[in-house]
């Protein structure tokens, strides 16, 4: 006869989605992901930047990129002029003061 094999662990680790995975993914949200992003730490579904781009393209909630396996389109927010604005003087302070440890190359980067 033949014997069942049974694992007690899977061969790949599973993938761990993002906290704001199928909930609105606002630059509020994305905000509170870099709040809680450690560049130190390997890059992961729950640890990313959501700011750092790849190839022209923004990651999704889990910090998947356009074209990767598991990419799943993030509900985004309203979007207008006065709001770009305030999001892009964010953005701005956020270049201008990047968290200790973010250079590219980095555990917590995909760059």
């Amino acid at each position: 006869g033949t014997r069942s094999l049974t694992r007690s662990m899977p061969l790949q680790a599973e993938f761990v989605r993002g906290e704001y995975d199928d909930k609105l993914y606002d630059h509020d949200a994305k905000k509170d992901i870099y709040s809680k992003w450690d560049p130190a730490a390997p890059r992961s579904g729950q640890n990313f930047n959501p700011f750092e781009t790849f190839n022209g393209n923004s990651p999704d909630a889990s910090g998947v990129f356009p074209g990767e396996p598991r990419y799943k389109d993030p509900t985004r927010g309203d979007v207008s002029f006065a709001i770009m604005m305030v999001e892009r003087a964010d953005l701005e302070a956020i270049a201008a003061a990047p968290k200790p440890g973010s250079e590219p190359g980095c555990a917590g980067c995909k760059n």
